[in-house]
């Protein structure tokens, strides 16, 4: 066990759910509920539910659920220990020593964040090395003009030309080749069946990626020369997922209630930093992620896009524009005439006149609007119908009516043509998009209601009624005592091998397995299950408490399904009969 279930049940009862989801969600009081639009996917309407009785949550609409240790895992990017720990210290909990993770033999995030910090001190030392960091500190203080509080405050360093340098540090530290190469700073090498590990940075200048709590997750590294991959970026680890991480956002946390700036590239950033810009944050590597969309979210009202200017960066800001705007932030796009990206533009232009920039940036329809005006020749009979169809397709995504009239009006003058006609199009094109929606949704609901696409569950497929006898046990379970004991003394009898779905299987199992040893807690189940697999636990309890029917009857003749549809598929081999069985019922019930 990981911690105990009475220091489990502590840190919950002083981390109440509605208070703790309420500084994240904007939540309005629902009956004895609350509910807020979910920070988990985009919505218009609020499908997230906070249920303060039973001090749990769940989304309608994604399937995300669980309790304030899930949430947390979902929020913050955290593990099951580290959520423990999270919470602990937002309730002023001290865990002790002997409270601490167990070692579970594998590779830990823990163990991951202390090799990045070795090996942090050991690039710094590098860069600050006369000999060995010389080109590294050229390429910071006389290309990139740096101030040394610079390099300091974001830990700058320098990975040596060397092949093993990092490596034989690390090891010298007690670190083994294989903890180097899940935490990417190691790779492994192979050769006339002889194999070793190679450092996985060379001869770059490093920026370490360091998240909200002062962790250095991860690194970025930038050749010196031609070698290829300009950039180098660590790959995920148990200790970093580059898709739901910022760049400086550490920093950019403080400076950032209003507006946050957004950025590209490493030098950037620390560019802007260095000229007074410290709300600036950048992707890590990869294009915008949804995740990173809701992190931002977390911390401001409006985002400035400052892409670079090429065709790359702009077709980055219009996926970028789309992405933000569905988290409810307001997004703005930066226009830097004169150069390619910000750090140019601050050495050629200065501070003020960016600051200038700022505030005469545009919305994403302007920016919109100007890149079709730009895209077509509207002199042009056909071109004038080129741009106002997609003008049209843009505006007819928005969800204000009001928006969506004073863009047509503004797209109508621009591009000379008549507004009536240009508001019909966008809201015949709007229905067909609405009504294509709602039938890919009905699709969706059809095929999940028959396992199709459960990545938590994929074998509900194999057998729709046993499924459905399997949920309704777990729920039970997971519902009341009562079942549980009926299991544990042996007064029903049903085991793991019973249930056809291995998620099932496993969920089963442990909740028995808490029970029997007296520490079950809804919450205890993190250490075993993903937030995907808890928020699919959640909801199975939730339907069962949504129902009336939930006495010994119904649990002993679940039981009994389970059991006989496990004993059935075990002698048939598969579960395709199951399937067929339900599309005939289907097409039995159209035709009637």
């Amino acid at each position: 066990m990981l911690i105990s279930k009475e220091l489990i049940e502590e840190i919950r009862s002083r981390n109440d759910i509605v208070d703790l989801i309420g500084s994240y969600v904007n939540l309005k009081r629902a009956g004895s509920n609350f509910n807020g639009l979910c920070p988990y996917h985009g919505e218009k309407t609020p499908s997230f539910t906070v249920f303060p009785g039973t001090q749990s949550f769940y989304c309608f609409g994604c399937g995300a659920g669980g309790d304030a240790f899930t949430f947390a895992m979902r929020s913050e990017n955290l593990d099951y220990p580290g959520a423990i720990e999270f919470l602990a210290k937002r309730a002023g909990i001290t865990i002790t020593a002997a409270d601490q993770e167990k070692e579970r033999g594998g590779i830990g995030k823990q163990k991951v964040l202390e090799m990045n910090l070795e090996a942090a001190k050991y690039f710094r030392a590098c860069l600050f090395d006369k000999e060995l960091g010389q080109v590294g500190m050229d390429y910071f203080v006389n290309k990139r003009r740096l101030p040394m509080t610079i390099i300091k405050r974001f830990g700058l360093g320098f990975a040596p030309n060397s092949y093993d340098g990092l490596s034989k540090h690390l090891k010298s530290k007690g670190y083994s080749d294989e903890e180097l190469q899940v935490a990417f700073l190691g790779r492994k090498m192979e050769k006339n069946g002889r194999t070793w590990t190679n450092d996985m940075f060379r001869n770059r200048v490093i920026f370490p990626v360091i998240n909200t709590t002062g962790d250095i997750i991860a690194f970025g590294g930038r050749v010196l020369d031609d070698s290829k991959p300009k950039y180098l970026n660590t790959s995920d680890t148990p200790g970093f997922k580059k898709s739901k991480n910022l760049f400086a956002l550490n920093y950019a946390k403080n400076h950032c209630a209003e507006r946050l700036i957004l950025c590209e590239g490493y030098m950037d950033v620390i560019a802007l930093h260095a000229a007074g810009f410290e709300n600036a944050v950048a992707t890590l590597g990869t294009a915008l992620t949804q995740e990173q969309a809701r992190l931002m979210a977390k911390h401001t009202k409006q985002v400035l896009i400052c892409y670079d200017s090429d065709e790359a960066g702009q077709n980055a800001t219009r996926k970028a524009v789309r992405m933000l705007s569905e988290v409810g932030l307001d997004v703005k796009i930066i226009r830097m005439d004169g150069a390619k990206d910000p750090d140019e533009f601050i050495k050629k232009f200065g501070a003020d006149k960016f600051r200038q920039v700022l505030e005469s940036s545009r919305t994403g329809f302007e920016f919109k609007l100007e890149s079709v005006l730009s895209k077509y020749d509207v002199a042009l009979v056909d071109e004038k119908i080129k741009a106002a169809q997609e003008m049209r397709d843009y505006i007819s995504d928005v969800y204000s009516q009001v928006e969506r009239d004073v863009y047509a009006s503004q797209t109508a003058q621009k591009l000379g043509v008549s507004l009536e006609g240009l508001k019909n199009d966008i809201e015949a094109l709007r229905k067909k998009k609405i009504k294509s929606y709602n039938a890919k949704t009905e699709q969706e609901i059809r095929l999940g209601a028959m396992g199709i696409g459960d990545r938590v569950n994929p074998d509900g497929i194999k057998n729709i009624k046993a499924k459905s006898a399997e949920e309704a046990v777990i729920g039970l379970l997971l519902l009341r005592e009562e079942y549980r004991g009926l299991v544990t003394s042996g007064k029903v009898e049903l085991s793991r091998d019973d249930f056809i779905s291995d998620f099932h299987g496993r969920a089963f199992e442990k909740i028995i397995e808490l029970e029997r040893a007296d520490q079950y807690d809804f919450s205890m189940l993190g250490e075993f299950f993903n937030p995907d697999e808890m928020g699919r636990l959640q909801g199975l309890e939730q339907k069962r408490r949504m129902l009336t029917e939930n006495g010994r009857e119904m649990f002993s003749s679940c039981v009994e399904t389970v059991k006989k549809e496990k004993k059935i598929s075990a002698s048939s081999g598969d579960g395709v009969d199951s399937i067929n069985a339900l599309l005939e019922q289907k097409r039995g019930a159209k035709k009637k």
